[in-house]
C-alpha cells in the first residue's frame, strides 16, 4: 500500500511537471507571435525600457521573478535600427580572473565578414559583470575600437542592472556543485535570458556564441546555405560548433520562450544542458550539426575562477566559403553496421559517424545521387581519436556513371587512393567527363579493425 501510494505521488508529480512545461512552451501561442515592443518612456538617453510580451508572461505567476516584469536595459553603445536584420549574433561577457578575449572575438566577427554580410547582421554584447566600472571601461574600449560598426547599427552594447536579477544566494546545489559554481552558472543563465529577450525582434535568426571565439570567413553566408538545406523542416536548433554555447542558431521567434525557459530553471543546471532540454521539448530529437564548424574556441582561461580551459573544435575550418555541397543522395554499404552508426551520419549534418564491422577487400560504401552532378572535389576522413585504429588502411575512391536498377552504377573509374585513412582529390571534373551519378569508397585489403567514416564532403560545379 505504501509503495502504491509512492508510485501514485511520483506519477502525479511527473505529470504536473510535464503539464507545466507544455504550458510554458505552447501556452498562449498567439500572444507569443506578437512582435517585441521597445518603448522609450522619458528615460535617460542611455536607458531603454524593454517590455517583451513573452518575458512578461514568463514572469506572471512566478512569484520569485515577479520583479522582472519590466527590465530596464542600459544601452551602453549603439542604437536600434528600424529594419530587421537577417542575423543577430549575441554574447554575454563578464570580468575574468585571467585573460580577456572579447575585443578579439568582435574583431574576428567583423573582419571575417564582407560589407554585404555586415549589412545583414547585428552583434549584441551583454556586458553583465556586477562591477559597473568594468562594464563602463570595456564599453569605452569597444566604442573606441569599433566606432564605425556602432555608428552603422552593426554593434549594440547592453547591460541589465543587478536589481532585476532573481536571488543568487541560497540556491539548490544540484549535482553537488560548490556554492560558488552554482551562483556563477545560475547568473549566467539569467545573463543569457536577458540577452535573448532584448534580441528577440532584431533579426530573423539569432546566433549564440561566447566571448572567446574565432569566426570562420563568411560564416553568415555559410549559415544561409545551411538554412536553405533545412527548408521545410521543423528545426529548433542548428549547431555550427560542437562546443558549449558556441554556434547555436535559433529562430528569433523562439527567443521569448527560450528566455522564459532559462529564467524559470536558472538555478537547476548549466545553460548548455538547459539548451538541450529546450531543443528536445520543441520536439527536435536529434542534434543537427553542420561541418566544418564555423567557430573555434580561443580562450585559454575560463571565465569561472580563471582555470585553464583548452577546449578546441577539431572540425573548425577557417574559410566558411569552402563548404561542401553534398548533393541529395541515397547511401548503401556492403559492411555490417554497428548499432545506430548508419551511413547517413558520415554524409549529412546528423551528429555522429558511420561505423562498419569487419571490412574486407571488396567491401564498399556507395553514395548514389538523386540527380547527376559534376563532381569537382571529394574529401573523406576515416578513424577517430577514440578509436585510432578504425581507419581505412587501404582503399580507393571511385566515381560512377550509368546508374542501373540496383541503385548502383554499372561503371566506375578510380580517382584516388587513401593515405593514412584520409583522401582529398580536386579537379575531378577534368578526370571524368560528363555527369557523375555515384561516388564509391572501396576497401582494397582485409583489415581486422572496424571502419569509422567520420565525414564525406563533396563539392560540385555548375552545369551537367
Amino acid at each position: 500500500m505504501r509503495c502504491s501510494l509512492k508510485r501514485s505521488l511520483t506519477a502525479l508529480l511527473a505529470a504536473s511537471f510535464v503539464l507545466l512545461l507544455l504550458l510554458l512552451l505552447h501556452g498562449d501561442s498567439q500572444q507569443e507571435q506578437d512582435p517585441l515592443e521597445v518603448e522609450l518612456r522619458g528615460l535617460a538617453p542611455d536607458m531603454i525600457l524593454l517590455q517583451p510580451g513573452g518575458a512578461q508572461r514568463i514572469l506572471r505567476g512566478t512569484a520569485e521573478l515577479s520583479a522582472l516584469h519590466n527590465v530596464s536595459y542600459q544601452l551602453l553603445a549603439g542604437s536600434l535600427t528600424p529594419r530587421k536584420k537577417f542575423l543577430a549574433v549575441g554574447m554575454a561577457s563578464v570580468q575574468r580572473p585571467r585573460g580577456f578575449y572579447l575585443l578579439a572575438t568582435l574583431q574576428s566577427l567583423f573582419s571575417q565578414s564582407t560589407e554585404e554580410e555586415l549589412q545583414e547582421m547585428v552583434v549584441v554584447v551583454h556586458l553583465a559583470d556586477t562591477d559597473p566600472g568594468w562594464n563602463v571601461r570595456v564599453a569605452a574600449a569597444i566604442t573606441q575600437k569599433f566606432a564605425r560598426h556602432i555608428l552603422l547599427g552593426q554593434l549594440l552594447l547592453i547591460h541589465a542592472p543587478p536589481e532585476f536579477y532573481p536571488t543568487l544566494e541560497g540556491l539548490k546545489r544540484n549535482f553537488n556543485d560548490a556554492e560558488e559554481r552554482v551562483r556563477f552558472r545560475s547568473k549566467q543563465n539569467v545573463d543569457y535570458a536577458f540577452l535573448l529577450a532584448f534580441a528577440a525582434n532584431l533579426s530573423s535568426y539569432y546566433l549564440m556564441i561566447e566571448d572567446d571565439v574565432w569566426s570562420a570567413k563568411s560564416f553568415l553566408t555559410a549559415i544561409r546555405k545551411a538554412l536553405a538545406s533545412q527548408e521545410g523542416s521543423n528545426w529548433a536548433t542548428l549547431e555550427f560548433s560542437k562546443l558549449g554555447y558556441i554556434g547555436k542558431l535559433y529562430h528569433s521567434s523562439d527567443l521569448p520562450r527560450l528566455a522564459h525557459f532559462l529564467l524559470l530553471f536558472y538555478q537547476e543546471m548549466p545553460c548548455d544542458w538547459l539548451l538541450v532540454h529546450f531543443r528536445q521539448l520543441l520536439t527536435q530529437k536529434d542534434v543537427i550539426r553542420f561541418k566544418p564548424s564555423l567557430f573555434q574556441h580561443m580562450g585559454l582561461y575560463s571565465s569561472f575562477q580563471g582555470t585553464v580551459n583548452r577546449l578546441e573544435d577539431e572540425d573548425f575550418q577557417a574559410n566558411a566559403l569552402d563548404v561542401p555541397d553534398n548533393p541529395p543522395a541515397s547511401l548503401y554499404t556492403s559492411m555490417s553496421i554497428f548499432e545506430n552508426y548508419e551511413p547517413l551520419k558520415a554524409y549529412s549534418s546528423a551528429q555522429g559517424y558511420f561505423w562498419g564491422k569487419d571490412p574486407a577487400a571488396g567491401s564498399t560504401f556507395s553514395i548514389v545521387f538523386q540527380q547527376p552532378a559534376r563532381v569537382s572535389r571529394v574529401r573523406v576522413r576515416t578513424g577517430s581519436v577514440e578509436r585510432p585504429g578504425d581507419f581505412l588502411h587501404a582503399g580507393l575512391l571511385e566515381l560512377g556513371q550509368h546508374r542501373d536498377r540496383r541503385q548502383d552504377c554499372s561503371s566506375y573509374v578510380p580517382v584516388g587512393s587513401f593515405k593514412k585513412g584520409t583522401l582529398e582529390q580536386q579537379g575531378l571534373e577534368r578526370v571524368l567527363p560528363g555527369p557523375v551519378e555515384c561516388v564509391r569508397i572501396r576497401v582494397t585489403q582485409d583489415q581486422s579493425e572496424w571502419l569509422i567514416i567520420q565525414s564525406i564532403d563533396i563539392w560540385t560545379t555548375a552545369g551537367i
